[in-house]
């Protein structure tokens, strides 16, 4: 009766299903990676926008401590000399 089975040994139609789920696994794992890819994406592009953003505020705040920086030079030698240089006078 054993030769008669329907499903006989090693289990074929187990198999069969074992490896039609292990397909469809990998299928949804599949589309699962391209979904945290595109996340990814979106991500990655904010930051870098981000990034540009800060880049041209450090910019700028480095151009404003660069014109105090001379603006004290310039006050620093005023009070060395009581008189203001040359290349600091206006109208002359």
């Amino acid at each position: 009766m054993a030769s008669r089975a329907w499903d006989p040994y090693p289990y074929i139609l187990r198999n069969l299903f074992l490896s039609m789920l292990a397909g469809l696994k990998g299928a949804i794992l599949l589309i699962a990676a391209k979904r945290q890819d595109a996340i990814a994406a979106v991500m990655a592009q904010h930051d870098f926008d981000t990034k540009v953003e800060a880049k041209a505020e450090i910019e700028q705040l480095m151009a404003i401590n660069g014109r105090q920086l001379q603006g004290l030079a310039e006050l620093q030698t005023l009070t060395r000399t009581g008189q203001p240089d040359a290349s600091t006078r206006e109208g002359t």
